[in-house]
């Protein structure tokens, strides 16, 4: 497994737990539904963004 393949997994597995939680939350109305599931796909991809740049932050030998 790439070190890219495990940040995309995890990124995956946040928005589909996130997403999951917040329709618990809200109840199952079909607008609750559909506009958590596009609100979830953003979150995938920011917390994708969000911890490739902070790995990238915390990874870097220092003086680079």
């Amino acid at each position: 497994m790439s070190s890219g393949t495990g940040l995309v997994l995890s990124s995956i597995l946040f928005a589909v737990l996130w997403t999951a939680f917040m329709i618990w939350w809200t109840g199952t109305e079909t607008a609750n539904v559909v506009a958590l599931s596009i609100a979830g796909i953003v979150v995938g991809v920011a917390w994708y963004f969000a911890m490739r740049w902070f790995n990238r932050r915390l990874l870097r030998p220092p003086g680079n």
